[in-house]
């Protein structure tokens, strides 16, 4: 008897559904002494508007696992800049919200990139993905100038690279990986 509770016990464990982190970053060059920080999105904090003044990569978990009912667009990655429906997906925040300056950086994930937002509309139209207790300032100036770029490494797609120079109120793009194979 004992036995069969633990194996219900291990199968159900099994059978939850998985999330997909941030595993780590790391800054390789840039103007200014920031460092990568995983932020906590149970913690209470906003976002935009100035609010971190540093010239840190940040990066942080949104909503994990969702089916998705519709399709949604991506500026990098996806089947022609779509994620199809029924798709599942984790979704991450990585930004920059400095006092002006600039890195070249990395952002690890535990699941492989899908797509990345890094226009106002595109991060808009994903803003149902988010729900941490975080407040997201600024909406109408998320994404990412002329110069700024994003990328999916080639060579290891757990690994986002993000080339940017930010002031105010800095660089916002969303990333949406698949559902982690092992946590």
């Amino acid at each position: 008897m004992k036995f069969a509770i633990i194996a219900v016990f291990v199968a159900n464990i099994l059978a939850s559904p998985a999330a997909a982190y941030v595993l780590s970053g790391a800054i390789k060059d840039q103007v200014g002494n920031g460092t990568f920080v995983k932020l906590d999105p149970n913690d209470i904090f906003a976002v935009g508007a100035d609010t971190f003044d540093t010239d840190d990569l940040y990066a942080f978990d949104e909503d994990q696992n969702i089916l998705l009912e519709k399709p949604i667009r991506v500026d990098i990655g996806g089947k022609r800049g779509v994620i199809e429906a029924g798709t599942v997906v984790a979704s991450h925040y990585v930004f920059m919200d400095s006092l002006g300056g600039a890195q070249v950086g990395y952002v690890d994930f535990d699941a492989v990139i899908l797509g990345v937002a890094v226009t106002q509309y595109t991060m808009g139209a994903t803003d149902f993905l988010a729900n941490t207790k975080v407040t997201y300032l600024n909406p109408e100036l998320r994404g990412l100038e002329r110069g700024d770029y994003a990328w999916i490494d080639p060579e290891d797609p757990f690994r986002l690279w993000v080339y940017w120079a930010g002031s105010s109120p800095g660089d916002y793009i969303r990333v949406f990986t698949a559902r982690s194979p092992g946590v």
